[in-house]
């Protein structure tokens, strides 16, 4: 995959994304609603078969420098039409609507070039997260309460949302 927008490039990971991508999966802020951080060593391995082998998440990088800034998580779920999407960033680049950007493009090359019927999204913080899923055009698709645990061991419900091609304005 490579997609370009103005800021970014959306593409499949590389063995020498390793040390940009342990600096996002690697920071327990960052990975605050997800897990807990992990090793480099979890990282080496995660990108070697989740990322390379199996192709289930692209990175998000600068156009200008090249540096990988996001993980994009972009992959089938249940039905072969339908994907799966998430994203975590670098907490240097926060705020700065790379997740928006990158989000965005690829939801637009799910529908319009792959023929994806639906893209959906799951999470624990219905704020900043969800927001954004809102902003992407996404809608509210229902709440599994109590599924999972949060960063802190306790039981914290799941918010998931979806946006079906023919509702797609992007």
């Amino acid at each position: 995959m490579h997609i370009e927008t103005s800021r970014l490039i959306v593409r499949d990971f590389a063995a020498g994304d390793l040390e940009d991508l342990h600096a996002i999966l690697g920071d327990g802020e960052v990975m605050r609603e997800v897990e807990p951080p992990y090793s480099r060593e979890k990282t080496a391995e995660f990108l070697r078969t989740f990322c390379i082998e199996r192709r289930g998440a692209f990175a998000a990088a600068e156009r200008e420098t090249g540096k990988v800034v996001g993980y994009l998580l972009f992959k089938p779920y249940g039905e072969p039409e339908i994907y799966e999407m998430g994203w975590i960033f670098n907490r240097a680049y926060w705020r700065r609507g790379y997740a928006f950007e990158s989000c965005r493009a690829l939801i637009a090359h799910g529908f319009s070039v792959m023929g994806l019927h639906k893209i959906c999204a799951e999470t624990t913080d219905d704020v900043i997260s969800g927001g954004l899923m809102r902003k992407l055009g996404m809608k509210p698709e229902g709440i599994q309460r109590a599924q999972t645990r949060n960063a802190d061991g306790e039981w914290a419900d799941l918010y998931w949302y979806g946006l079906v091609a023919s509702a797609s304005l992007l």
